[in-house]
């Protein structure tokens, strides 16, 4: 149950209700993580410009990796209704749900290869040791592991929008809706 008041589908008007309407037209569906924000309208849209942008943007990073670094932060964080969403997504790209056990489990070790595992290491460390980066350069094995100072901008982009979104989510008590994570377009 959301700790703060939020307005619904059915009681929005106005703006709102158009904000609404352009995402369940664009999603499919309007997220939990959306009416959240309804006391902040205009947040929810310079938020979907924002996750437009890092997750569906042109990137050396495929999309699947992305959802990848938002499942291990949200995994890092604890945030089930974001591990969730993105797992989901995720498995829209594998099509393995014993791949996606694997990887909620943190046992990216068992069957990525080397790029993505440390595209893994270096999303979780910076979301739990985020000062640990200040000092020691965290970067040099994505660059071992071939990726570019571009994808290594996007993976942080990535790995820093999923820490935002998973505080809104758990200081909030953002619940995954009741019809589940699923129907969105991906």
């Amino acid at each position: 149950m959301p700790r703060i008041q939020t307005i619904g589908y059915e009681a929005s008007t106005g703006r709102l209700r158009e904000i609404y309407n352009d995402l369940i037209k664009k999603s499919g569906k309007l997220a939990a993580v959306h009416t959240i924000q309804s006391l902040r309208p205009e947040s929810i849209v310079h938020h979907m410009d924002l996750y437009m942008d890092i997750m569906f943007g042109r990137s050396e990073l495929k999309r699947a990796e992305r959802e990848m670094i938002a499942v291990v932060v949200s995994v890092a964080n604890g945030c089930s209704y974001c591990t969730k969403h993105h797992a989901q997504a995720l498995n829209h790209y594998w099509k393995d749900d014993g791949r996606i056990s694997l990887l909620t489990e943190q046992r990216w070790a068992d069957f990525l290869p080397e790029k993505q595992q440390a595209l893994c290491r270096y999303a979780r460390h910076l979301t739990l040791e985020p000062s640990g980066h200040e000092d020691q350069d965290h970067t040099d094995a994505l660059k071992k592991a071939g990726l570019s100072d571009a994808a290594i901008l996007d993976a942080t982009l990535v790995t820093a929008y999923f820490n935002f979104v998973n505080r809104i989510v758990l200081s909030l008590g953002v619940e995954v809706e009741t019809e589940g994570a699923g129907g969105y377009r991906y």
